[in-house]
């Protein structure tokens, strides 16, 4: 089944037995951090928990599945519903996971899948997490207008039409810290309730200027001084390098879904429209224009040297955080190149 923000919030209310494990995919890193964590506190509280949390890595279990079924069927020393959680899960996962849940007590523990970057609406993994009655897939994407809204009603505050526009082109696309500035702002107003543009101006700082997203749209713009300076910024943020690698993969689906709607004879106008979700509108004219410098083959090589990259960041003694500079030179300076 498909789960939306509203049946993520009763599962965590009502830690239904009947889902036994939980797809959580996309590129909104902070989403999906945010969400894996309040998913496991509502089963155990205490998220150093050894004997109730376990956590694996998608690629080993390629090779190793008993492992996955061995911690999945294990009880807790001390009593209680155990979580394991498998960061980069893949498609591989796919058929071991059904076989898995098929043959183990229907009442258990429960599986987090944290997909790998490769995967979208189309993938085996998000299939099977869809169409199974005892599985759940969460799409986490960029913040929208409509995800600020929400998180602003929740915490009682109304807003001016023109603040909530200004809110959007302040805050990233990144959950996290959007909910960072937003309990800021709740902070800030007290007692008050409607949000104003001179309540937006002086209380929310421009973290779009170091979000994720500003690293990728300057990199594939071929802006090269400005990505090296939002990706310090992300790191001295205390941020994984290994993210932004993750994301560079996602904004070149993005680019390649595209470029498959306008072979078909679509306008890169029309093109965007079939984006789920849609770029935020302060986005689209620089991602229109991404289109026009990326074509088909080029992103297919950037992507290789995106997948490279990752690799490296877990496989070499390479410091992460100068491969992925790296990365991001070498993918500017290839925006503007021809072919």
């Amino acid at each position: 089944m498909i789960f939306k923000s509203v049946q993520i919030d009763q599962y965590v209310k009502t830690q239904d037995k009947n889902i036994r494990s939980i797809l959580i995919y996309g590129s909104n890193e902070g989403l999906i951090r945010d969400t894996v964590k309040r998913i496991t506190q509502s089963i155990c509280e205490d998220l150093t928990d050894a004997f109730r949390i376990s956590k694996l890595l998608g690629t080993d279990l390629s090779t190793d599945i008993g492992l996955l079924y061995g911690e999945f069927n294990s009880q807790s020393l001390l009593g209680g519903r155990r979580v394991i959680i498998v960061n980069e899960a893949g498609n591989d996962l796919s058929k071991h996971i059904r076989k898995m849940l098929d043959e183990s007590p229907k009442e258990g523990n429960l599986l987090i899948l944290v997909g790998s970057s490769s995967l979208n609406k189309k993938s085996s993994l998000v299939r099977l997490a869809e169409e199974s009655s005892d599985m759940a897939s969460f799409a986490c994407y960029e913040d929208k207008e409509e995800d600020i809204r929400g998180m602003l009603k929740k915490m009682g505050l109304t807003f001016e039409p023109a603040a909530i526009q200004l809110l959007c082109g302040r805050l990233s696309g990144d959950h996290m810290i959007n909910q960072q500035e937003l309990n800021k702002l709740a902070t800030y107003m007290g007692t008050s309730k409607n949000v104003t543009i001179e309540i937006v101006n002086n209380i929310i700082s421009d973290t779009s200027d170091s979000s994720l997203e500003d690293i990728y749209y300057s990199t594939f713009s071929g802006k090269k001084n400005e990505a090296l300076s939002y990706y310090s910024r992300y790191l001295y943020e205390g941020n994984e390098a290994s993210s932004v690698a993750r994301g560079l993969n996602f904004h070149l689906q993005k680019l390649l879904f595209c470029q498959g709607e306008i072979e078909k004879g679509k306008t890169a106008d029309q093109a965007m429209q079939q984006l789920i979700p849609r770029i935020i509108f302060y986005r689209a004219e620089s991602f229109k224009h991404q289109l026009y410098d990326w074509k088909r083959d080029k992103i297919l090589r950037a992507m290789e040297l995106v997948y490279e990259a990752e690799k490296n960041c877990k496989t070499t003694n390479m410091p992460a955080e100068e491969i992925v500079s790296l990365l991001l030179l070498r993918l500017a300076s290839a925006a503007k190149r021809n072919g």
